[in-house]
């Protein structure tokens, strides 16, 4: 049973969100938050495996609020609830740890693959969106770019180019003729070894250095 915290301030969509998820069988809502304080406090009193996360609440923001509940529990899996694709404060949660984004009149199917997806430890992101979100932390950054990141093995960097491209753990597998754990194994290396919280700072990173290029295409590295 996947455990689910929710925290928006209008009552009509924690209650959808709710109906949605109860629905599917194996999500529970655990709690439902009408601001970021409270979110903070029920994130720590229930220990939810993920946390749908509103960025515009009273008193405390939805972004001060993911940074005060990954401060106490890094691991924790927050996926912003958003009005607006666009709002700058997504690019901001986004790099404050946050696993993804999804827009409230997205397909209800959509939220619950999400949350599934969130559970397992993949991105929330479509590639288109994940097209928009990479090209604003590189604009915003205006860092030149680095060469491919030393200490990663080659399959590391090949699967690293591969999540910068947007492809699910799934589709990486099938690419590279592997299995799905062993997808996993790889991106969990290459993010401790280059400290990385979440697939989209992996995804900004493959582009940084060169792993992806331009078009979104993965950059063919050199066999040894």
């Amino acid at each position: 049973m996947i455990r689910v915290l929710v925290a928006d301030d209008q009552a009509l969509v924690r209650a959808g969100v709710r109906m949605l998820l109860q629905a599917t069988g194996d999500m529970e809502v655990v709690g439902e938050a009408v601001d970021g304080a409270e979110a903070v406090r029920l994130a720590e009193r229930h220990l939810p495996d993920v946390i749908l996360m509103d960025l515009r609440m009273p008193r405390v923001d939805g972004l001060e609020a993911i940074k005060r509940v990954l401060a106490a529990r890094p691991g924790a899996r927050i996926v912003v609830l958003t009005t607006f694709a666009e709002d700058a404060n997504v690019y901001a949660a986004l790099r404050a740890g946050a696993v993804g984004f999804l827009v409230k009149d997205d397909e209800p199917e959509r939220m619950v693959d999400a949350v599934r997806r969130a559970a397992a430890g993949e991105q929330l992101l479509a590639p288109s969106v994940l097209r928009r979100v990479v090209e604003r932390f590189l604009d915003a950054e205006e860092q030149a770019a680095a060469p491919p990141p030393a200490g990663l093995t080659e399959r590391e960097l090949e699967v690293l180019a591969l999540v910068g491209t947007g492809l699910s753990n799934a589709e990486i597998a099938e690419e590279l003729h592997v299995g799905v754990t062993t997808v996993k194994t790889h991106i969990a290396a290459a993010m401790e070894k280059l400290g990385l919280r979440n697939r989209i700072q992996a995804a900004v990173v493959a582009h940084r250095t060169g792993l992806v290029d331009a078009s979104f295409r993965p950059v063919r590295l050199p066999r040894p």
